[in-house]
C-alpha cells in the first residue's frame, strides 16, 4: 500500500509538471530522491499518460486539421506543425548520435530552472511590447522545432516553456495561440520519443521484472491529472502572464542549490 501511494504521488507530479513550464524532469528526480527510484519503463509509462491527456484535450482541433484539407488555413497550419516536428526529429537524431546530453543530476537542472525563469520574465516583457498576433509563421514553426530539441538536451529547461516562448518571441505573441501550437507540436514529438524509449527499455530486457500494476496506476493518475492541469492552464493564460511560473522556477532552483550546498542532496548533485 505504501508503494502504491508513492506511485500515485509520482503520477500526480508527472501530470502537473509535464505541460506547465516548470520542468517535469526536475520534479520527478527530486521526488524519486524521497519516494524511491523507479524503472525507466515506469517513467516512460506515466509520461505516456500525460501525452494521452493532451491528445484528448485537443482532439477536436486535431480532427479538424486532419479532415478539413480544403481549408487553406488548416493545410498551412498542418504543414507548419509537420515541419516543426521534422526539425525536432532530425536534430534529435543528430544529438543522440553524438551522445550530447547533460546528466540528469540536480545541479544542472537547478541552474536550468533559474536561467529559464529569468528567460521567461524577459521574454514576457518583450512579447508584451509586440502587437497581439495569433498567426503562426514559418520562422515560428522552425524555431519551435529547434526549441523542442534544446529542451530535450538540457533537462530542467521545460519543453513546454521553451516552445511557447520561442513562438511568442518570434511572431506569435498571443499566449493562447503560441501555447496551442507548442502543445500540438509536442503531441507527435512526445509520442515518438516515448515509443523510442519504450522500445529501448523493452529490448534491453527492462520489462521482464516490471511492476505492471504500479505502471498502470501511474499511467491512469498521470492521465487524469495532466488533463485537469492542461485545461486549467489554457483558461489561466487567457487572462494571466507566465510570470508566476517563472518566479516559481527561480525559487525552486535556488532552494535546490541551497540544499546541495548543505549536503542534503549529495547523491543527486
Amino acid at each position: 500500500m505504501h508503494d502504491l501511494l508513492n506511485v500515485v504521488v509520482l503520477g500526480i507530479i508527472e501530470g502537473i509538471t509535464e505541460f506547465l513550464p516548470i520542468s517535469s524532469t526536475g520534479h520527478l528526480l527530486i521526488a524519486e530522491h524521497w519516494l524511491g527510484a523507479r524503472s525507466d519503463l515506469f517513467n516512460v509509462g506515466i509520461q505516456a499518460g500525460a501525452i494521452l491527456a493532451i491528445t484528448l484535450v485537443y482532439w477536436q482541433r486535431i480532427w479538424q486539421l486532419l479532415t478539413r484539407w480544403r481549408d487553406p488555413a488548416n493545410r498551412d497550419y498542418f504543414w507548419k506543425l509537420g515541419a516543426a516536428f521534422l526539425i525536432t526529429c532530425v536534430l534529435g537524431v543528430i544529438v543522440t548520435h553524438y551522445g550530447f546530453r547533460l546528466p540528469d543530476t540536480i545541479t544542472p537542472i537547478a541552474w536550468a530552472l533559474i536561467l529559464g525563469g529569468f528567460w521567461m520574465l524577459a521574454a514576457e516583457q518583450a512579447a508584451a511590447r509586440m502587437p497581439d498576433r495569433s498567426q503562426v509563421t514559418w520562422p515560428v514553426a522552425i524555431l519551435v522545432g529547434v526549441a523542442q530539441m534544446v529542451a530535450g538536451v538540457f533537462p530542467g529547461t521545460s519543453r513546454s516553456g521553451a516552445t511557447i516562448f520561442a513562438a511568442m518571441l518570434f511572431g506569435t505573441s498571443n499566449r493562447p495561440a503560441a501555447t496551442e501550437f507548442a502543445f500540438l507540436v509536442g503531441i507527435p514529438t512526445m509520442y515518438a520519443a516515448t515509443g523510442y524509449e519504450f522500445l529501448k527499455v523493452w529490448k534491453s530486457g527492462g520489462a521482464a521484472h516490471e511492476d505492471w500494476t504500479a505502471l498502470a496506476v501511474g499511467f491512469v493518475v498521470s492521465l487524469i491529472v495532466a488533463f485537469i492541469a492542461v485545461k486549467w492552464l489554457l483558461r489561466y493564460i487567457r487572462t494571466h502572464r507566465f510570470t508566476a511560473f517563472a518566479i516559481y522556477r527561480i525559487a525552486l532552483g535556488a532552494v535546490l542549490l541551497f540544499a546541495i550546498g548543505m549536503g542534503w542532496l549529495q547523491n543527486f548533485a
